[in-house]
């Protein structure tokens, strides 16, 4: 039996139509209301940090607009299906239609197409266009920011750079490429056996070196104990650049898929414990545009369908379902990232349960 693609007759361009223009015009309220909360909220950082209108305009919304269109893509995906699906059903059209003899499965047609244009779009602002705009948002709050200028790195920076060789790092700051106490530190079988530790310790990007004017040697023998000898003038290299000191969530946002894939097998040769929230931010980079199909046929099979609740009721009980996915979405990704659950398992399992939940409303719907 031939697969046969479906003819794009002018019933399928209404329902596309409405289904993109309804999806736009909500992300795009969405939005507007977005970006004046936000200016709301930091104008007074603007204002007394003196961020130029340009700035504020080009490098901050402009880039900051499609990380939140994107946030917001899978709910008004859902709500524009709903709300017009259910209008249609409301006024007999799609009863109008099953009665003529077009399937339920060829109504879904035009949805799946719209689908995939807003799928293929979320995929692409995840992979590519995000991360970028992602360093430009960054730069910018860095300037003109109080919040994000304190909070750009932790106080305390433990980071593994090989397997039983970890990184202490107190006080960095970027601005001047400089930590107030720096340690590097040996363990063999959980016990450390020796150490070296420096304080106003300086990182140079170009050579990748780290250097300070004196520092401490330590070793610890069988029986633990220790002895330490002083140096002068540290100059040394090791498997630790000044971008991996950042909060590692903030960081793999700033990559594009490229960088991420690269970035990941760093740490794994590392043993890096954060290797689980690389793979949780890779996995959900493809998840997410994927759930554009499930939510798809998720709202138009639940609002095909003519009830007394009418509209509301359909928006209501959809709005809902959406909402529990992104709810149980972040649940599971907050179990990867403490280790409790596979990453790749953890993002793609609300992705699964709500299939069976589509595939079961699709079996009820109207036909």
């Amino acid at each position: 039996m031939k697969f046969r693609f479906p003819g794009f007759k002018i019933l399928d361009r209404y329902i596309l139509g409405k289904f993109l223009s309804t999806y736009f015009f909500a992300i795009a309220m969405i939005l507007i209301i977005v970006v004046i909360f936000d200016y709301v909220e930091k104008i007074d950082d603007f204002t007394e940090l003196k961020a130029p209108l340009k700035a504020i305009v080009f490098d901050y919304y402009l880039n900051f607009i499609p990380f939140f269109a994107n946030q917001f893509s899978g709910l008004f995906t859902f709500i524009a299906c709903i709300f017009f699906t259910s209008k249609m059903a409301y006024q007999t059209e799609i009863i109008a239609m099953l009665s003529g003899g077009m399937s339920f499965r060829r109504l879904m047609w035009p949805y799946f197409l719209g689908a995939l244009i807003i799928g293929s779009m979320s995929l692409t602002l995840n992979l590519w266009v995000i991360p970028i705009s992602q360093r430009h948002v960054v730069n910018f709050e860095q300037k003109y920011n109080k919040r994000r200028m304190r909070a750009t790195y932790d106080q305390h920076i433990y980071r593994q750079i090989e397997p039983g060789t970890f990184v202490y790092v107190r006080g960095y700051t970027d601005a001047e490429k400089r930590a107030s106490f720096f340690a590097l530190e040996h363990y063999d079988g959980g016990k450390i056996t020796r150490s070296l530790e420096t304080s106003n310790v300086k990182f140079d990007p170009e050579s990748k070196r780290w250097s300070a004017q004196k520092y401490i040697r330590r070793s610890f023998d069988s029986l633990g104990v220790e002895t330490f000898t002083q140096h002068r003038n540290l100059d040394t290299l090791i498997n630790l650049e000044a971008t991996e000191l950042g909060r590692i969530n903030e960081l793999v946002q700033t990559m594009n898929i490229t960088e991420l894939n690269t970035f990941l097998s760093q740490q794994r040769r590392k043993g890096s414990d954060s290797i689980n929230i690389i793979e949780v931010e890779r996995h959900a980079r493809f998840a997410y545009p994927l759930s554009t199909f499930i939510l798809t046929l998720i709202g138009v099979s639940l609002s095909s369908r003519k009830v007394r609740g009418g509209t509301g009721q359909h928006i209501g009980i959809g709005t809902a379902l959406c909402f529990s996915y992104i709810l149980i979405l972040r649940f599971f990704q907050e179990f990867a990232k403490g280790g409790e659950l596979s990453p790749g398992l953890a993002v793609w399992l609300p992705n699964i349960i709500y299939l069976f939940i589509a595939i079961y409303l699709y079996q009820k719907a109207p036909k």
